[in-house]
């Protein structure tokens, strides 16, 4: 897909209670997603490769972690101390106990 083609990275926040909400940044438009799982924290590191990026996120004291495209993480602005939501969307979740 052309680079003029391919959709922008995607800002999520709460727009009441449901369903999620995001901005299409290069569109000015908004549209809903389907993801329920929505973390909001604060972004406590930012860690750049190659072309993939780390962004730790704390959320309640939980740090969750996740992988996207350095160019993601310029277009939304990530950086330490910004609040940002991790939004999961899983088929499947497994459930561990200890012996």
């Amino acid at each position: 897909m052309p680079r003029s083609l391919a959709p922008a990275a995607v800002r999520v926040g709460d727009e009441s209670d449901s369903p999620a909400w995001a901005t299409w940044p290069q569109r000015g438009a908004l549209m809903r997603i389907s993801a329920r799982n929505r973390l909001k924290g604060t972004i406590v590191e930012v860690t750049k490769g190659a072309t993939t990026a780390h962004v730790r996120i704390d959320v309640g004291g939980s740090i969750v972690t996740a992988s996207i495209t350095n160019d993601a993480v310029d277009e939304l602005g990530l950086a330490v101390g910004v609040e940002a939501y991790a939004v999961v969307k899983a088929s499947d979740v497994m459930v561990a106990v200890e012996d």
